[in-house]
């Protein structure tokens, strides 16, 4: 049988397993900057929001329906919504929910996701066990530091074979927070991460459909479930991570080593994290956001002969679908998304849902939309031309979307994101009551007074 030799099998890798354990437990509470602690609370509020918006989403109904087979315990909050469930079962719904809207936050040198996969794991425990929110926002600062650093090790070559990398990396960030807050020692969270490191979860072939957010969910419960298996002598291999057949040399070309060490403990990667100001993949904001400018220029659908469209060539890789069906397919098109920022100015949830995507105007619009590919172009970054029956053609240029870490969501746009999702499943005054918690988390005796707003 032929065997892939092209790339050499790494013998010298450090012990990142082992380094990224003593820094799990190391690391004292609240180490960090003023910026990082206030990033912390935005990324679980987001995250938090996320998840209570797609409450009733039928992929929400058939996945607990599922966990519900099992006859789980009432120990966690499905959020908005309620049921109890054991906690495993809870991290895998509130992670599925978390993302379901692809509305959640983005680690953009990555694009992971990854509040789904760490927040969901470590919420659900901390609601079982009582715990702090000093403690929830420790343990998700340093599980999303894990899950990016791994990212970045192998990024993009691990995205490019196919691999959810939310998923494929979310698992390892959900075990090293949960390890955190049940106070493992390094040799347990070593183990954790390490038992971890063999549930990698998600391919990209099914974006577009309810398995893609189970990704998230899926590895939230992974998570969990490696650190309480640690936490009573589990094992798994010391060098899970970097050995030859670990995870990171088998599941990518890139092994970039000092990704994982470089500042580790100084630097932290939920400060790169952004938030959506649109609900759909993150490559297709910025044309959505020129559309957007075009009519906020003034341009309206009816004055449009064509709508001239240049792009990165990952952006039609990722989202090149020119007739989507239905909603989740709607967030896989730029097509979509051009047409909703001009005819709506805006593409919330709600410009997703199937019956946008089949209004007759939003189709017809859509199929005027000319997409190239200009790799002179960033990733991050589109140009817009609106070509008018007049023969006038209206330029926009977008290098840093809205929502992007050169143009950031404001504290306040946050809050009316949260608004507009969590209102129309617990009413507003529970969303205000939700809101004030969470600007004060950390200061939280109980995160349990928390979960206890969240559950409809």
């Amino acid at each position: 049988m032929a065997r892939n030799t092209n790339v050499p099998a790494d013998l010298s890798a450090p012990p990142i397993t082992a380094i990224l354990a003593k820094f799990v437990t190391g690391h004292p509470s609240r180490g960090w900057s003023d910026a990082v602690e206030r990033e912390a609370h935005r990324t679980f509020y987001n995250w938090l929001g996320c998840a209570i918006g797609a409450a009733r989403h039928e992929a929400a109904d058939a996945a607990l329906a599922a966990v519900q087979l099992l006859q789980p315990a009432p120990q966690a909050t499905v959020l908005g919504r309620p049921e109890k469930i054991d906690m495993a079962s809870a991290a895998l719904v509130n992670g599925i929910t978390s993302h379901t809207f692809d509305f959640d936050d983005t680690h953009l040198k990555t694009i992971i996701h990854p509040a789904g996969p760490v927040a969901s794991a470590v919420l659900a425990l901390a609601e079982r066990n009582g715990a702090a929110g000093r403690d929830v926002i420790d343990a998700l600062v340093l599980g999303i530091d894990v899950a990016c650093r791994i990212g970045n090790a192998m990024y993009p070559d691990h995205y490019d074979r196919g691999w959810h990398i939310t998923g494929s990396t979310g698992m390892l960030g959900a075990a090293a927070g949960c390890a955190r807050l049940l106070r493992l020692d390094e040799a347990q969270t070593a183990m954790a991460l390490g038992i971890a490191a063999s549930q990698p979860v998600g391919l990209r072939e099914q974006f577009g459909t309810m398995t893609k957010p189970f990704h998230p969910g899926a590895a939230a419960r992974a998570g969990l479930m490696s650190a309480l298996l640690a936490s009573q002598g589990f094992t798994a291999s010391a060098r899970a991570l970097e050995a030859p057949r670990g995870f990171v040399q088998v599941a990518s070309d890139k092994r970039a080593w000092n990704e994982v060490t470089d500042e580790l403990g100084e630097r932290f990667e939920i400060s790169f994290n952004t938030y959506k100001p649109f609900a759909c993949g993150i490559v297709i904001h910025p044309s959505i956001d020129a559309c957007v400018r075009l009519g906020a220029q003034g341009v309206t659908p009816e004055q449009v002969e064509r709508i001239e469209l240049r792009v990165h060539s990952l952006v039609l890789e990722l989202t090149g679908k020119k007739e989507p069906k239905d909603g989740l397919q709607g967030k896989f098109s730029v097509y979509h998304g051009c047409a909703v920022g001009l005819i709506h100015g805006r593409a919330a949830e709600e410009e997703f849902s199937d019956a946008v995507v089949n209004d007759p105007q939003v189709v017809a619009l859509r199929n005027k939309v000319q997409a190239s590919v200009d790799d002179s172009i960033d990733e991050a970054a589109a140009h817009v031309t609106a070509v008018l029956h007049d023969g006038r053609r209206v330029e926009v240029h977008v290098d840093h979307a809205i929502g992007s870490l050169q143009n950031p969501l404001t504290d306040a746009q946050l809050e009316a994101k949260f608004g507009s999702l969590a209102v129309p499943v617990l009413g507003q005054a529970r969303s205000d009551e939700i809101t004030k918690t969470c600007r004060t988390l950390a200061s939280l005796p109980d995160v349990r007074a928390l979960t206890a707003l969240c559950g409809a």
